[in-house]
């Protein structure tokens, strides 16, 4: 196609995937009490080949021509490093210092048992044939392992600010280890990936880059940003000029996480983290996050949708691995945080809470296997079995949560409208989701 086809084809693609996915999402949320993010998950199969390429593949074929999927996946990461820089300007420093035991014995033990499951069914996956060519039992056991522990970070903000539970226990606790527990899942695919195409230099690379990146962020960024929040104060709003300097930063961030290895999401949420709060992060959330959420972020889940194919799940023993996968998924994260919140303190009803959060995978899920499926890590069907295990997961944590923590938080008074200042912190498209 010439780019003056590929021009046209875009636009009439971008009608159609922010009406299905604004659609499905307003469905939803209407009719099953769910975010807007879980609607544009599902939206995102249903334009891919599992639905409207199986009902309308001619449809289907002329609104997603192969050419235009290099245009879509860029935007697509756009959208989803955008979001996730969005997300960190809702996120509190004080959640770590706050309850650092407690969210640190969560967040490893979320993660210890999901790889113990992953070394038990990788071989099983590998004879299977659901992974890549050249991939050995190390590397498809790291990359289940991350996989599975991962935690819908954006999600599971989103249900603690939406409920008003941000300064309690269970939401300094569950966004603490699942920022921790994001970190390392990324940590752990940054291995999977030099192991899988660079050798060691790579993994070093990546490893190094990251922590240094962290560390300098962490140490120096505030200080260094501060005059940005200062600049913001003095003019009470965000004017073009300091918009463009924040959107530098924040393609500078997300270069130097994907040059490293890591991926560019991860340098989007640490600038995001630093940022200064105040009229800064308040009208840049303002001004970017209509562009992001409405946009650019449907990009991805439709981008995602297209490689889906549920209908390579197509036989007895496929179904089986499916099965597997989300029982050991749900059994391994949610029970493994659950012992660890009880072991560290907390109540029952507080431990459960984090289990049920903690054990939705979303739009973190989808970035990894994403790039598992780009990288030939694992092939279309285990691709397609893992969209299905993080669409489950995700459906599950809400009402899962307020089963199992509704019912004692109103009882405690802990439930109610968010106040101003959470309003101002809540992470991207928290109206939405309302």
């Amino acid at each position: 196609m010439t780019p003056a086809e590929l021009s046209v084809v875009f636009f009439l693609q971008m009608a159609v995937i922010v009406a299905a996915c604004r659609l499905v999402g307003w469905a939803v949320k209407r009719f099953f009490d769910q975010p807007q993010v879980v609607g544009e998950m599902i939206a995102g199969v249903v334009l891919g080949p599992s639905l409207l390429g199986l009902l309308a593949p001619d449809v289907q074929a002329m609104l997603f021509p192969k050419e235009s999927k290099a245009v879509l996946y860029v935007g697509a990461q756009m959208g989803v490093g955008l979001y996730m820089f969005l997300v960190g300007m809702g996120f509190q420093s004080d959640h770590f210092k706050s309850n650092a035991k407690s969210a640190v014995a969560v967040s490893l033990s979320g993660m210890a048992a999901p790889f113990l499951v992953a070394v038990a069914i990788a071989p099983w996956l590998l004879s299977q044939g659901l992974f890549g060519k050249g991939i050995d039992t190390f590397q498809a056991t790291l990359f289940m392992g991350a996989a599975i522990s991962i935690t819908a970070f954006p999600m599971l903000a989103r249900i603690i600010h939406e409920r008003g539970l941000s300064k309690t226990p269970l939401g300094t606790l569950s966004l603490s280890a699942g920022a921790i527990d994001d970190a390392g899942a990324w940590t752990v695919l940054a291995i999977v990936l030099a192991t899988f195409g660079g050798g060691s230099a790579v993994a070093i690379k990546a490893i190094a880059g990251g922590l240094g990146f962290v560390l300098f962020m962490v140490t120096l960024g505030p200080r260094l940003l501060a005059p940005l929040g200062r600049w913001a104060e003095r003019e009470g709003k965000v004017s073009p000029s300091l918009l463009g300097v924040v959107i530098i930063l924040f393609m500078l961030c997300a270069w130097a996480m994907d040059a490293a290895g890591i991926h560019a999401v991860f340098g989007g949420f640490i600038l995001g983290t630093v940022l200064p709060r105040g009229v800064l992060s308040r009208e840049i959330k303002k001004q970017l996050e209509p562009f992001a959420v409405v946009l650019l972020l449907p990009m991805f889940f439709t981008f995602s949708g297209l490689n889906t194919q549920l209908t390579m799940v197509n036989s007895l023993s496929l179904v089986g691995v499916a099965l597997v996968i989300l029982a050991g998924s749900i059994l391994a994260k949610g029970g493994a945080c659950w012992a660890a919140a009880r072991l560290t303190g907390q109540d029952n009803a507080t431990a459960m809470g984090i289990g049920a959060l903690m054990n939705a995978r979303g739009l973190m899920e989808l970035i990894i296997i994403n790039i598992g499926l780009q990288k030939g890590i694992i092939g279309p069907a285990l691709f397609s079995i893992l969209v299905l295990m993080a669409i489950a997961t995700t459906l599950m944590a809400s009402p899962l949560f307020e089963l199992l923590y509704g019912k004692t938080a109103r009882a405690r008074g802990e439930l109610g409208e968010l106040s101003e200042e959470d309003e101002d912190s809540a992470p991207p498209a928290l109206a939405t989701a309302r």
